[in-house]
């Protein structure tokens, strides 16, 4: 399915630079919206090949939870090295609930990082809350993605 997304990415940015379609998209694009528009597929998701489990995360919520957590882990890697999993987990609950609660309220307004964040925790913490991905999270669950 990220191919896909890729692939739809690149077709967009040809679209929107007037940029010529590379033939492979060109036909790809084209069989998938024939699959939607003949009524083969019941959604241009499942035309695109974007197809989630059913009870599942929708692929668009599966990429910001990755942006999340990759933010996340590169947070404790620059403010928390040496310490237990556990003891991340918590620094990182204090920290974005108190982000939560404060600055965030004004940030998530704002299209990009303000310029004041970049190399402090609240670019990492800006990076998380603006993925899209629920933000702040458990304890528990910072603890089974800080662990991997």
């Amino acid at each position: 399915m990220l191919s896909q997304i890729g692939t739809l990415r690149e077709i967009s940015e040809c679209c929107r630079t007037g940029r010529k379609l590379d033939a492979s998209h060109s036909r790809w694009l084209a069989s998938a919206l024939q699959k939607f528009l003949s009524h083969e597929c019941v959604s241009v998701d499942e035309a695109l090949g974007l197809r989630f489990p059913r009870g599942g995360v929708p692929w668009w919520m599966e990429e910001a939870m990755r942006d999340r957590d990759a933010a996340l882990r590169q947070f404790v890697r620059k403010f928390c090295p040496g310490k237990s999993v556990r003891a991340q987990a918590q620094y990182i609950v204090t920290r974005s609930g108190r982000y939560a609660a404060s600055a965030w309220r004004f940030d998530r307004e704002k299209k990009d990082m303000p310029k004041e964040y970049p190399g402090t925790q609240k670019a990492y913490l800006w990076q998380a809350f603006k993925s899209g991905a629920p933000m702040p999270i458990s304890e528990r669950r910072l603890r089974d993605l800080l662990a991997v």
